[in-house]
């Protein structure tokens, strides 16, 4: 498949005496949105569309938002991570459509400028980034802040040249030293002293 589509979606209340934070800028405002992290509800709508494209679930699934370490992070770090995981995947960014709803503040004056800094964090050209702000008219929901998003993606590695673990491992034995290296360096574990055994194969009869 050479393309992906994904959609994700994200809506924060307004809470008073919490910095306000849309697109991974600070904006003035009396009131910011409320959230386990930062609250910006157009990084998380972003993350989760990038996530969904490549079916490696949703920005919950890497960052619960029990989890203290997360604790007003900035939200950059979670659209650091989906940007990994396409990557991983072998699929590139053609272009990302955001649409916020919300009463206030005015996002037009500033719009240029956010889309700016997005196309900055994506690591992607200015046209490749849409940002446009609509009201919630007669959805009372003026103290709520959405953000609906959707990115296309289109397969940046052939196929053909992601050769699978089975291919590239020969042998049981090296599977086993593969799987020792990989705890070893991550986790510490020590690597198990291999025994020579006692007797050659040319010995048993």
């Amino acid at each position: 498949m050479d393309n992906r589509i994904g959609f994700g979606w994200d809506s924060h209340a307004f809470k008073p005496g919490v910095p306000l934070r849309i697109g991974g800028l600070a904006l003035e405002h009396s009131e910011g949105l409320a959230g386990h992290s930062d609250g910006d509800v157009l990084l998380h709508a972003l993350t989760d569309a990038l996530l969904g494209a490549v079916a490696a679930g949703d920005i919950g699934t890497f960052f619960p938002p029990g989890d203290a370490r997360w604790k007003n992070a900035d939200s950059s770090i979670f659209l650091n991570l989906a940007l990994e995981e396409i990557q991983h995947a072998g699929y590139g960014i053609v272009n990302v459509d955001l649409t916020l709803v919300l009463a206030a503040p005015k996002i037009s004056p500033i719009a240029a400028q956010m889309r700016e800094h997005v196309a900055e964090l994506l690591g992607v050209e200015l046209n490749q980034v849409s940002i446009k702000a609509k009201t919630p008219e007669g959805m009372n929901l003026d103290h709520v802040a959405q953000c609906h998003a959707v990115a296309l993606l289109e397969r940046v590695r052939d196929p053909e040249d992601e050769r699978s673990m089975s291919a590239v491992i020969q042998s049981q034995r090296e599977l086993e030293d593969v799987v020792e290296d990989l705890l070893s360096s991550v986790h510490g574990v020590p690597k198990r002293r291999r025994l020579a055994p006692a007797f050659g194969i040319d010995d048993i009869t």
